[in-house]
């Protein structure tokens, strides 16, 4: 019977020692923090969660108004037991039925049901109570809001904090809470704010943090290690805060997809590695970017000045070198650019800290030469003399690739694309008349990208204009069976040819080789055109015209071996895209490309496109096309 003595006096020895060397700002011991964390270990049910039937035990002689006001009332009265020392006497008054009068307890209508009052939300802000959570804290299903922060609770999360399913914010900052990355705080359907900074958990953050609905993230100064999710940036989070811990490897290039959401990004303090992505610099919305304090190797990313609303940029202590950008320190809303203790070598005008009066600059020990406050020669030459090589390391693609710029880029290049799939569609139809193609070869290479901007297409145009209008209409009617042997009812142009024929063909026909395989000229268009959008329709013309018109023109090889197919190649690209339809047919495409070239992309617009005004240019050049052919 002398254990329970014993032990009683050492647990009152505990506690008044806690009260006489506590204070607002003093923390618990290594001893008192283990202590509590037993506590709670011993008080936990089997499976660390609140049975689905639990039994509340209420004194009789307690009314609450309701039933969620009593389950309340025997959450917060199992809370009272937790604590292990409250020197504020922040829960003296935590007595009796009437809880939404117990401090840091607020009480609102239910929300489904605004007729019964219920504890909706706890805030013990700054009580600087030392004790645990108790897996009673389960039965406080109507919170919306528990606020915590600057305490001294120990111990781990109990699995019962999934049981808050309407749960909005969660502050558990500024304790001793332990053991891993409470997972547990995930499947909370309606949180949106998160901050668990300042505590001693450890391990691995999960991927899942960043697949739900959070609007802010703290896990900031704790024991976290190992590398940065690289599903960081499916995150719509407005503010990430991970400093402060051990992560280490490169920052997720899947940043980049953060730039409309993320305000707040900092990484300080953590031992991150390689060079920073180029996808950074796509967080045209994000006003803090501090990546200080860690391993950071090589050249700043190009394309900095898309940072258009960023305030404060913190680079410091890393191991960046080359080139501070002017890009950087002339973006429209910077105030603060810190980029002391680093390698850099240059730094644009813009970039000395005298010149700009609202911006501070902060470049000290850097490899600035001869300026003061920089790193000795000796010490800049033994770190510089090592090359760097970002695409090793893993965590940027090769030097050529720019973040911000692809986004620009994109449009621009996309048309260039696009060409290469036409040549090939035209190109099958053309294998007949493949043998006039080695003529053609030469003529190709000219035309590729001049000949859709050169206008002169309007000649080849010009036989079929006059039936071009007609054409695309007549279009439907497979009638003329010169046409209709293209059979595609898109060939419709091809029956304005048969028409057309008599005096067209020829003119025709050098434009068909450039657009067609078959004739040299013809075939050199297609290529042309394959860079236009409209490529595709070029090769449709060129291609049907060669089949129906070598035998006809007997006279048209000719004209298709001198040069003026060559020269008649470049328009004929710009023709060609409009006779997609009548590519397979021969005779259609070559009448049909005048019409259709702007809307050549799509079969049918051709036959609308085959716009009147183009036929009308084309006349003219028709005219033309017989001199050269003669």
């Amino acid at each position: 019977m002398a254990n329970p003595p014993q032990t009683i006096a050492f647990g009152c020895f505990l506690v008044l020692s806690l009260y006489a060397f506590s204070s607002f700002s003093l923390a618990l011991t290594n001893v008192e923090a283990a202590y509590i964390a037993r506590r709670q270990l011993l008080t936990l049910p089997e499976g660390g969660d609140l049975p689905h039937e639990y039994d509340i035990k209420v004194d009789v002689n307690i009314k609450c108004a309701n039933p969620r006001l009593e389950r309340a009332y025997a959450a917060l009265q199992a809370w009272k037991k937790a604590i292990y020392s409250d020197p504020l006497n922040f829960t003296s008054n935590w007595v009796g039925p009437d809880v939404c009068a117990y401090n840091g307890v607020f009480c609102a209508p239910a929300l489904d049901d605004p007729k019964l009052t219920v504890v909706a939300g706890i805030d013990l802000n700054h009580a600087d109570i030392a004790g645990h959570l108790p897996v009673e804290i389960g039965l406080l299903t109507d919170v919306s809001l528990l606020h915590m922060n600057s305490n001294r609770f120990c111990g781990i999360i109990p699995k019962s904090i999934s049981k808050l399913t309407i749960l909005y914010e969660l502050d558990l900052s500024n304790n001793r809470f332990v053991g891993p990355f409470p997972h547990i705080v995930l499947g909370l359907p309606d949180l949106k704010y998160l901050d668990i900074r300042f505590n001693d958990f450890e391990g691995p953050l999960p991927s899942e943090l960043f697949s739900i609905d959070l609007d802010a993230i703290f896990v900031n100064h704790n024991r976290f290690y190992s590398t940065i999710p690289q599903n960081l940036g499916n995150s719509p989070a407005s503010v990430i805060v991970i400093s402060n811990n051990k992560f280490i490897g490169c920052i997720p290039s899947s940043i980049g997809k953060m730039g409309n959401t993320l305000d707040e990004v900092i990484f300080s303090n953590n031992a991150l590695s390689g060079c920073l992505p180029e996808e950074i610099t796509l967080l045209n919305g994000t006003n803090v970017i501090d990546i200080s304090n860690n391993k950071l190797i090589g050249d700043l990313p190009v394309g900095l000045e898309y940072l258009q609303n960023v305030e404060v940029v913190d680079v410091a202590n890393n191991m960046f070198r080359g080139k501070v950008p002017d890009s950087i320190c002339s973006l429209p809303n910077l105030k603060n650019f810190t980029f002391s203790t680093n390698y850099f070598v240059e730094k644009d005008s813009t970039c000395q800290p005298s010149k700009v009066d609202d911006l501070h600059l902060d470049d000290k020990n850097n490899c600035f030469g001869k300026e003061a406050y920089q790193r000795s020669e000796k010490a800049c030459e033994v770190v510089l003399r090592k090359s760097v090589n970002c695409s090793a390391a893993g965590c940027r693609p090769s030097e050529p690739n720019v973040g911000p710029k692809p986004p620009h880029k994109r449009t621009p290049s996309k048309p260039t694309p696009k060409p290469v799939a036409p040549p090939r569609a035209r190109l099958t139809p053309p294998p007949g008349n493949t043998p006039s193609i080695p003529l053609t070869p030469k003529p190709q290479p000219p035309s590729p990208k001049p000949t859709p901007p050169s206008s002169v297409p309007t000649p080849k145009l010009t036989p079929p204009p006059t039936p071009k209008p007609t054409t695309p209409k007549v279009s439907p009617s497979p009638q003329p069976t010169p046409k209709a042997t293209p059979s595609s009812p898109k060939v419709s142009p091809s029956p304005p040819p048969p028409s057309l024929k008599p005096n067209p063909p020829k003119p025709p026909s050098p434009s068909p080789v450039p657009q067609k395989s078959t004739p040299p000229p013809v075939v050199s268009p297609p290529q042309v055109r394959s860079p236009p959008i409209y490529s595709p329709p070029h090769v449709h013309s060129p291609s049907p015209a060669p089949k129906l018109s070598p035998p006809l023109f007997s006279s048209p090889p000719p004209m298709y071996s001198p040069p003026p197919p060559p020269m008649y190649s470049p328009p004929p690209p710009i023709f060609s895209p409009p006779p997609p339809l009548n590519s397979l047919p021969p005779p259609a495409p070559k009448l049909s490309p005048p019409p259709p070239p702007v809307q050549s992309p799509p079969p049918p617009p051709p036959k609308l496109s085959p716009p009147p005004p183009p036929v009308l240019s084309p006349p003219p050049p028709v005219k033309s096309l017989p001199p050269p052919c003669t």
